[in-house]
């Protein structure tokens, strides 16, 4: 049993307000992604290609996410996947607001004492652009929900905040703003948020675990190559679920719809994979490199996953031990 510190409770630890106000920030970041779809004004624009956009809801979610940390916890350091200039961020953007729920948990007793100086948070403030954008493009076309409720691509979008200590993830935010949308609900019934931390547990969904011996692997929907699927073959799947977005692909995987996430190329960032981690992580599961290495989330790191990402939750080795030679050696650390 890990220990958590029972003394913090009339004055929570910082990680755990830091996470609290990330769950808070994650459910506007939510209803924004929700509010700009609605409103048929994506405001798209191609970074480095047709699979690398940006939407206006990205940049809405990105300043309101750092905007809002920045101001309750000033000493942080937030690293957030979109580059945008500075400006100032209107003020119906902050969110100052804090999960109670997760203010009235113990911290676990080595995060107890961290300061704010000595964390850092890796934002992805919209995972599964490409999806959100194909179902936007689907919704204006059609007039209708038909089209986009039998693709399922809003399933695949994620907002993703994670927190670092030591260049490991130490908490994790995912919010699903499009969670029940096939049930018809109103907007703001919609969406739902999960939080992990290993040593305390991970909350807001219920665990659930493929069959035994079944493999179910989980990879890119839009950038695979060569080295991907050898990969996937290699694992020999009983099934392969080809999906958007790396916080999705870990939702399937604490959720029983997949055993393992493998994506044996470049592609993913820090930002991709932090979040998701600590929640992994939490509930007994492993992310990492193709290699078996762990990942690195320290400030100064290279942004880029240059060795792949290999995702379980159970049985890690045995994926691992799948990898083909060739890719390993394509794929440096």
């Amino acid at each position: 049993m890990v220990p958590v510190d029972t003394t913090m409770s009339g004055n929570p630890a910082v990680v755990m307000r830091l996470v609290a106000s990330a769950y808070a920030v994650a459910e506007k970041a939510g209803a924004i992604i929700r509010m700009v779809l609605h409103s048929g004004e994506l405001g798209i624009v191609e970074k480095t290609g047709a699979n690398d956009l940006q939407t206006l809801a990205d940049r809405l979610v990105q300043q309101s996410i750092c905007a809002s940390l920045s101001k309750s916890f000033p000493k942080i350091t937030i690293i957030g996947e979109e580059d945008l200039p500075e400006e100032a961020v209107k003020e119906d953007l902050i969110e100052s607001g804090q999960s109670e729920e997760i203010l009235q948990k113990s911290c676990p007793l080595e995060y107890s004492a961290l300061k704010e100086e000595e964390l850092v948070v890796w934002v992805d403030p919209l995972d599964g652009t490409k999806e959100y954008t194909e179902a936007a493009k689907c919704l204006y076309l059609s007039d209708q929900l038909t089209c986009y409720l039998i693709s399922g691509l809003l399933d695949h979008v994620t907002v993703l905040i994670g927190i670092a200590y030591g260049g490991k993830a130490i908490a994790g935010v995912i919010n699903q703003p499009f969670f029940n949308y096939q049930l018809g609900t109103e907007t703001a019934e919609m969406g739902r948020t999960l939080w992990g931390m290993p040593g305390l547990g991970a909350f807001g969904f219920e665990l659930q675990e493929v069959p035994d011996g079944r493999r179910i692997v989980t990879t890119t929907r839009s950038h695979s190559n060569k080295l991907v699927t050898d990969t996937v073959d290699a694992m020999e799947p009983h099934d392969v679920i080809r999906v958007g977005g790396a916080g999705n692909k870990i939702v399937q995987l604490v959720e029983g719809k997949a055993s393992a996430y493998v994506f044996a190329s470049l592609g993913t960032k820090k930002w991709d994979t932090c979040a998701p981690e600590a929640i992994l992580h939490a509930v007994g599961g492993k992310l990492t490199d193709m290699h078996g290495s762990a990942l690195r989330y320290d400030a100064n790191v290279k942004h880029m996953n240059s060795a792949g990402v290999l995702a379980t939750l159970r049985n890690h080795q045995y994926y691992a031990s799948k990898v083909p030679q060739s890719v390993l050696q394509a794929l440096k650390p």
